[in-house]
């Protein structure tokens, strides 16, 4: 069988937690894992109504960590997104802070990651209204990714923007320049002055803790030392082409959505204390490589890109937020002309598999004609202590 990551925590997860000190959040992933689609979760025996066949399903974690997990959730949160869609172009924006944040982003992620979306949402929203670029409302999608191909901290915000915005008077849609209405430098240098402007507020208001090796910037003169050197620093801010089609937009945003730090089929050998994975080297012309770590080290740059509990990923901004949807994005699709996509109601995962390959998963897969009944519910193991 193809080696998985759950392979690699049920090796070598006990080992690891003995000698490392782990936050709940982090000792809950790993668990997860270790269990998801296994007797220990529970799960229920199906009988076919018409050959007798018996299948036993386990359940899921559902963790938003779990590779295994991703799949049908990112399609129910399309279909979702297909109700929001704009008959315009779209374009795709990153906003990367700099690697000498990294120390301090890792050990205060709910604070350094908000502010990462505040000062990236700002900026556009800001710059969008301005007349010289756009002078209009605009909506922005944000989802945050931690992680470089290489596992290690890369924090960074891919900006999903729909290429026009509503006028101020609430009567017009103003469409953009074809290639992207905001200059990229332009972008980039209030980005910076934004997120730099929120880390200083957070350092004054005791937001910041400075544990471990990054204690010194609990200083006074060694955090404006840091703010200097930032500010000295040319940030990356990418924009890509726009999408030719809104339905483009939903194809793109699945790649990003859902997606985990490590996929499964990146994995490629554990032995020996060891994990080989597939990797891209984006500074070498995107190379395809592959990296060999010691377990121990595959695990601490995997928990790196844990997120706080209850850290919201996925966020709308403008037009696209959850208070201005039913009004303000309404008027936009109607303003565009904008078809809207098909409204699904909530449905359990068989049927929503069902819709989306054609699949049925309530059909016998040995005589093709039965249906699977439930027979028996398995319950879940009683909860084990988590310790680190």
């Amino acid at each position: 069988m193809k080696p998985e990551l759950q392979d690699v925590f049920k090796l070598y997860g006990d080992e690891f937690r003995k000698t490392h000190r782990l936050p709940m959040n982090q000792l809950k992933t790993i668990s997860a894992i270790e269990s998801c689609r296994t007797s220990s979760l529970g799960g229920h025996v199906d009988e076919c109504d018409s050959c007798g066949h018996v299948r036993i399903s386990y359940n899921s974690c559902r963790n938003r960590h779990c590779p295994k997990c991703q799949g049908l959730a990112k399609e129910r949160w399309l279909l979702e997104r297909e109700q929001d869609l704009l008959d315009t172009g779209y374009f795709h924006v990153v906003f990367t802070i700099p690697d000498a944040l990294n120390p301090l982003a890792l050990r205060n992620q709910r604070t350094v990651y908000g502010i990462l979306f505040r000062a990236a949402a700002e900026t556009l929203s800001e710059l969008a209204r301005d007349p010289k670029y756009l002078g209009a409302q605009i909506g922005v999608i944000t989802v945050l990714h931690t992680w470089g191909q290489n596992l290690l901290d890369h924090p960074h915000l891919h900006c999903i923007v729909p290429g026009g915005g509503l006028s101020f008077d609430g009567n017009r849609w103003l469409q953009s320049k074809k290639k992207f209405f905001l200059p990229v430098k332009v972008l980039s240098r209030k980005f910076r002055g934004k997120f730099l402007a929120f880390l200083k507020e957070a350092y004054h208001d005791d937001k910041l803790s400075f544990p471990g090796k990054i204690t010194s910037l609990a200083s006074k003169r060694c955090f404006q030392e840091l703010l200097e050197r930032l500010y000295d620093t040319e940030w990356i801010v990418y924009c890509k082409k726009p999408f030719k089609t809104p339905w483009h937009v939903l194809n793109y945003l699945g790649r990003y959505t859902h997606r985990v730090a490590l996929t499964n089929n990146r994995i490629l050998d554990i032995s020996n204390k060891k994990v080989a994975f597939r990797w891209r080297d984006y500074r070498d012309n995107n190379k395809s490589k592959q990296m060999t770590l010691d377990a121990e080290e595959f695990i601490r740059r995997f928990l790196l890109h844990i997120l706080p509990k209850r850290f919201v990923k996925i966020r709308h901004y403008g037009i696209l937020s959850s208070r201005n949807r039913n009004r303000k994005l309404r008027l936009c699709q109607r303003l565009t002309h904008s078809k809207i996509g098909r409204a699904l109601p909530k449905m359990p995962s068989v049927e929503l598999f069902k819709e989306l390959t054609g699949i049925d998963l309530n059909l016998c897969p040995c005589c093709g004609k039965g249906r699977m009944l439930r027979r028996l519910s398995l319950f879940r193991s009683p909860p084990q202590s988590v310790t680190s």
